[in-house]
């Protein structure tokens, strides 16, 4: 049993290697951005080891820097992390049997990544001890990232620094784009958020016109945005 496990754990750490090449820069842009936002060396490395949401992490470092609120960032980032609510029960329904806290220090590591990758395994690697080695490997790449970042402020030079304030936009432009190409439905959605942000930019706080234009639309988006597989659904 127990070189069974060992087993699935090598795999995981194989199938997590690929996640590498894309952590490592995007945990140095977010760290840039958060020591460019006022972060420590300290604080910036630490909310990668407790956060670890890379998207989370660069909303918040740019809200900082913006002066925005501790409750209209805490808001911001919860309503986008509610994803890895479901996420996290997508993996946990194709996890083997095992101890529930074995799994609960899997879902930790529940990204985008390690759901994607998760999710299109075979049967046979669909265990804890497999996802815990996928995201040792991610974990440790995103980590290695920000450290990277956080000390190499100083080191590069400042017109390199500046460029990565847009990796905020790139890194939701990445979310997002997918869903886009296949559902119309949904770019008229995220048009009607960023009109929202922008009349509500003109009477509240940046922040709070985040906030605010994400729940609105959110809520008008429920009732009129259907997921692909529904579609296809629907037609057969």
């Amino acid at each position: 049993m127990r070189s069974i496990k060992i087993n699935h754990y090598c795999r995981g750490l194989r199938a997590g290697v690929p996640v590498i090449f894309g952590f490592i820069p995007t945990g140095i842009a977010y760290a840039i951005m958060a020591r460019q936002a006022g972060f420590t060396v300290a604080q910036t490395c630490l909310m990668s080891l407790s956060v670890f949401a890379g998207a989370s992490q660069m909303m918040a470092a740019g809200m900082v820097a913006q002066g925005a609120s501790v409750i209209a960032i805490i808001l911001a980032t919860f309503i986008l992390n509610l994803r890895h609510i479901i996420m996290s029960v997508c993996v946990f329904r194709r996890m083997r049997a095992d101890r529930i806290v074995i799994k609960l220090l899997a879902a930790f590591g529940v990204t985008d990544e390690s759901f994607a990758i998760f999710t299109t395994e075979s049967e046979q690697n669909c265990s804890v001890w497999f996802f815990l080695g996928m995201i040792t490997v991610t974990y440790s790449s995103w980590n290695l990232g920000s450290l990277i970042g956080a000390v190499a402020l100083e080191l590069l030079p400042a017109a390199v620094t500046a460029s990565f304030g847009i990796a905020l936009y790139a890194m939701f432009i990445a979310i997002i784009m997918p869903g886009l190409r296949v559902n119309f439905k949904l770019v008229a959605l995220v048009l009607l958020t960023a009109v929202c942000n922008t009349v509500f930019n003109a009477f509240l706080d940046s922040s709070w016109s985040i906030v605010i234009s994400t729940l609105v639309c959110a809520f008008i988006g429920v009732f009129f945005v259907e997921l692909e597989e529904e579609e296809t659904d629907e037609q057969h």
